[in-house]
């Protein structure tokens, strides 16, 4: 099977014998795979961020918080951020695709504001969050996964439909 035939959503006919109205249309519907090909492995490296920021985060918010509270919730939030994104790509169907792509580009735009800031307000942020510098300390992956993830996310739609 191609990765194309991978990402069509199948109906079945689910009309009554009489030909009416469609009886439980749910039953019959296929989700569309959204870790088909590069699906894989943006699911695996949200994974590992997942992994990354959440450990990071519970460590940081449980020894010392106090040092540096809005980098470390940043972080946390990050991680949360990850973990639906996964959710959704390993989950699949369209409301999924939608979902991640929304999560994806407030990803996005959490990495380009908090990068920046870190950049113009250095003083505001004594400890590192994962998208400090645009995600510097995590080579750069928290600014390009979030890119690479709605390139697919939308090109799998464009499969799909």
């Amino acid at each position: 099977m191609t990765a194309a035939e991978e990402n069509t959503t199948v109906k079945r006919d689910t009309r009554d014998e009489q030909g009416g109205t469609p009886a439980e249309p749910a039953a019959g519907t296929k989700r569309a795979r959204l870790i088909g090909g590069p699906g894989i492995l943006l699911v695996w490296l949200y994974g590992v961020m997942v992994v990354g920021a959440v450990s990071r985060s519970a460590v940081q918010i449980s020894t010392q918080f106090d040092e540096a509270p809005l980098a470390y919730s940043l972080s946390a939030v990050a991680g949360l951020v990850y973990g639906f994104i996964t959710y959704s790509l390993v989950r699949g169907g369209e409301t999924a695709r939608r979902a991640a792509l929304v999560c994806c580009a407030a990803e996005l735009a959490g990495v380009l504001v908090v990068g920046t800031w870190t950049l113009a307000e250095p003083s505001a942020f004594p400890d590192a969050t994962v998208w400090s510098d645009y995600g510097m300390g995590y080579l750069f992956i928290p600014v390009l996964l979030p890119l690479s993830a709605m390139y697919w996310l939308r090109k799998a739609r464009t499969t799909a439909g």
